[in-house]
């Protein structure tokens, strides 16, 4: 057994990654992660973007892009073979990284280019079968792709590799629903390494805030939270917010399922959902829905909602003739 987990962790980059997906994702089917939120359209919605975009896209423009590379700039092929590892993988890191943080910032700040990413925050579940959620489009343009296949041209391809393993396992544990950060917050003699953790890499608490419905339960921070890998990035440029807490409730709350297709390939496919961001003539930004005023002593939970024998029911109702979003917990047995 130990032989096996020293495998997968040897190979973490290739197969080793897979199977620790894999592993993660039957705990999370075994904890009742997706109940009745997993519905055919959610399900389509995530295999497809794992397979075009994840799979396809941007494994094609780094080998064309190795292609193209030496007709462009041939006498730059491995010029940095000189640098040692360890100044390679911090390179890597960073260039890899930040770039994306800024990317992933960009299209939440720049109303246009929300509807791109829109996708990847639609789910109203964290875990392993929505992290690779993306539009097609929006990972198309992954800046830091671009620039780690010019660094692997340059000789740095070895600390590359290692890196994209590092990153992969820790962007796969952000998104999980198996709250792994949760022991460190728990237990006082384990706080100065929560502290470091949680303002160093992304933890499933920090990256859950950027995931949630709403901000009005104190938790929820899709306005920050930008980071990837690194969450030391927001913690630099003040988008930081840390409350070691979980949301009461995920995605978009004015989501109506939106169809597979135009979830992966907007703008080229429009939503058939009338006033949908994706929908043709549909807003750029919809107006968030808000929750209702309540206490929110329960929202704001030490453990994910999926963990607790509730479930969340979202209802819209009319309120002098203004939409909002009621989130009331009721016993799943009732659901």
């Amino acid at each position: 057994m130990i032989k096996i987990i020293q495998q997968v962790i040897d190979n973490l980059n290739g197969y080793g990654l897979s199977v620790l997906v894999l592993f993660l994702g039957v705990l999370e089917f075994s904890f009742g992660l997706y109940k009745k939120r997993w519905n055919k359209n959610e399900k389509l919605v995530d295999i497809a973007c794992f397979v075009l975009p994840k799979l396809v896209i941007r494994p094609a423009i780094a080998f064309f892009g190795l292609k193209f590379l030496p007709a462009v700039i041939p006498a730059l092929r491995n010029e940095f073979d000189w640098v040692s590892f360890g100044w390679g993988l911090l390179i890597i890191a960073i260039a890899d990284d930040l770039t994306q943080y800024w990317y992933h910032r960009l299209h939440h700040e720049i109303p246009w280019l929300w509807r791109f990413h829109r996708t990847h925050h639609s789910a109203s579940y964290m875990g392993m079968a929505m992290a690779s959620r993306q539009n097609a489009l929006y990972t198309l343009f992954f800046s830091q792709t671009y620039v780690t296949t010019i660094l692997v041209y340059l000789g740095l391809g070895a600390p590359r590799i290692v890196v994209g393993a590092i990153k992969s396992t820790i962007t796969t544990l952000a998104h999980s629903s198996i709250p792994w950060d949760k022991p460190f917050y728990k237990y006082r003699v384990l706080h100065p390494i929560a502290w470091v953790l949680e303002r160093l890499i992304s933890t499933p608490a920090t990256h859950h805030a950027h995931h949630a419905a709403t901000t009005d339960d104190g938790v929820g921070y899709y306005k920050g939270n930008f980071g990837n890998m690194f969450f030391l990035w927001d913690v630099i440029f003040g988008t930081a917010h840390i409350s070691r807490q979980y949301p009461a409730a995920y995605g978009i709350s004015h989501y109506e399922g939106d169809p597979w297709y135009a979830q992966l390939l907007w703008p080229i496919f429009k939503s058939n959902v009338e006033g949908s961001e994706l929908a043709a003539g549909g807003p750029i930004v919809k107006q968030d829905i808000p929750l209702v005023k309540q206490d929110f002593s329960v929202a704001k939970q030490d453990i994910p909602i999926e963990e607790r024998d509730l479930v969340s029911i979202r209802t819209v109702h009319q309120n002098n003739g203004e939409q909002e979003l009621a989130l009331k917990d009721v016993p799943a047995a009732a659901g």
